[in-house]
């Protein structure tokens, strides 16, 4: 039997081996929050205790990050000794969104834009032209990141009349080009028109379009060839095209996918469908299938959508030229934010002659939601611009209607999904046009600090189509570039981080 002296040494011993394994933990612990700060600046700004999640690597756990000089130097699970701290208990940690769609351009917009989580909103679909003034405008007035594609309808028209446009989406209300100058969207180009077009698009990509932006239903006359030479100009100078399918004249919805589907398997061109929601239709799941098809089989082509039943565009387009032969009952489904009234034929012939926006109803929620869960259908908002007056929700809501009502009330889709839709994947999209998107779009050391805390809890929309400009509840914190530019909901005047997102050269 052991004396009672050999049982107090073992005891002394297991007490000695437990004291020294909480020190060893404990040291471990103090050094890794050390060494955040070995390797350069103190770090500046710690988000404590939140539930960091990160799409790329599945991260999904109560981290502590830490940011400087507009990165991310840290997501640790020990403290971090920074010389502000944030508390995020009960918040998601996430990447800043990313909306490749976004034509609202305008402070008042991305403002709107901020209060739903987004830190860069792109203008990729219709572009800009020209590129380089419109930049110069931006910089030091954005308070998120801002980019745009090469316009094609602005280019046509330059090309046409000489006109700089800039931004379609943006036009204020004095302006009446698209009213003026019908044959930029009627006419086909000749031969030398068609060199002088490449040409300008080029020039485009040289002032840091991220690729070429093609609403070919807002342009008819573009026959199928200048089309065509415009992919075979992308693979050429290695730049994704953006594009919102033809309309009249395109072998039905379908057809108009196929176009462009054969045209990038053709030129090796990087292809991107924007708003399929609203270019399919019902269509939908053959739309998908067949861009999941060409995907498969080496072509590179994406899609995005946004979380709403009703579109919207401006009522002097194109692509309400046939309005005359439609039937009284079509004209209701269409409203005039202005007003938020529901148009006849009578008053829809008005307020084509003053030009504006206009939302157009009747597509099914069934199919809505079945896109929304489409894990590689990315979240974008077509957002319209809030500059001039009421414009259709998505520009204010995309973002959190996703999360609150998809994620969390229909449960249609899961949070990292949903995310990973609107922050990794648009991301991946860019890379090819813009390396420093590589560090966008993640919560990683080395990252870019663009970082949106939300609460899962109580995010959703709250834009109506009545008063699409009610900025979203839930989103409580948004770092740009390590700026702490929305703080408990509230945006911070004078704070002006966003950078201008260009084409790597």
């Amino acid at each position: 039997m052991p004396s009672r002296g050999s049982r107090m040494m073992k005891t002394n011993v297991r007490t000695l081996g437990l004291w020294w394994l909480v020190q060893t933990l404990a040291l471990s612990a103090w050094a890794e929050a050390v060494s955040v700060q070995a390797g350069g600046d103190p770090v500046e700004i710690v988000l404590r205790g939140g539930r960091v999640m990160d799409p790329e690597t599945g991260l999904d756990a109560i981290r502590n990050v830490g940011i400087a000089g507009g990165k991310i130097v840290a997501v640790s699970e020990a403290p971090i000794s920074a010389e502000r701290t944030i508390d995020a208990t009960g918040l998601v940690v996430a990447p800043g969104f990313i909306d490749l769609h976004a034509h609202g351009q305008d402070p008042v917009s991305r403002k709107l834009q901020l209060a739903d989580g987004v830190t860069t909103a792109l203008e990729m679909e219709l572009g800009i032209f020209p590129m380089d003034t419109w930049l110069q405008k931006q910089e030091g007035k954005s308070v998120i990141h801002y980019g745009a594609t090469v316009g094609h309808l602005g280019a046509r028209m330059k090309l046409f009349h000489d006109a700089d446009l800039e931004s379609w989406a943006t036009l204020a209300p004095e302006r009446t080009e698209l009213l003026e100058y019908e044959d930029y969207a009627f006419r086909d180009t000749t031969e030398s028109e068609r060199r002088r077009l490449m040409a300008l698009m080029e020039q485009g990509l040289e002032q840091g379009g991220l690729g070429f932006g093609l609403g070919i239903t807002y342009t008819p006359g573009a026959s199928r060839s200048e089309i065509y030479d415009l992919f075979k100009l992308a693979h050429e100078r290695d730049v994704p095209i953006y594009v919102h399918v033809r309309g009249r004249n395109s072998g039905g919805r379908v057809g108009a996918f196929q176009e462009c589907l054969a045209n990038a398997a053709s030129t090796g061109a990087s292809l991107h469908f924007v708003h399929m929601n609203s270019s399919s239709g019902e269509l939908a799941p053959v739309i998908l299938e067949l861009i999941r098809g060409a995907a498969s089989r080496g072509v590179d082509v994406t899609t995005e959508a946004y979380p709403y039943t009703a579109g919207s565009t401006r009522i002097e387009s194109a692509s309400y030229d046939n309005w005359e032969s439609w039937p009284d009952e079509r004209f209701k489904r269409l409203q005039w934010p202005a007003t938020g009234e529901y148009l006849t034929r009578e008053s829809f012939a008005r307020y084509r002659k003053e030009g504006g926006w206009l939302i157009s109803h009747g597509r099914s929620e069934k199919t809505n939601a079945w896109i929304v869960a489409q894990k590689d259908v990315m979240v974008a908002s077509d957002g319209i611009p809030f500059l001039y007056g009421p414009a259709h929700p998505r520009g204010a809501g995309t973002f959190s209607r996703v999360l609150g009502h998809y994620v969390r009330e229909e449960k249609t889709i899961g949070l990292m999904d949903a995310l990973r839709k609107m922050t990794l994947l648009p991301a991946k999209r860019l890379e090819k046009a813009s390396a420093g998107m590589k560090s966008k779009g993640r919560v990683q050391v080395g990252a870019d600090a663009d970082l949106t805390l939300f609460d899962a809890a109580t995010i959703l929309d709250r834009s109506t189509f009545e008063q699409g400009d009610v900025p979203s509840a839930g989103i409580v914190h948004v770092f740009v570039s390590g700026v702490h530019v929305l703080a408990d909901g509230s945006i911070q005047d004078g704070l002006f981080p966003g950078q201008a997102i260009r084409r790597s050269r």
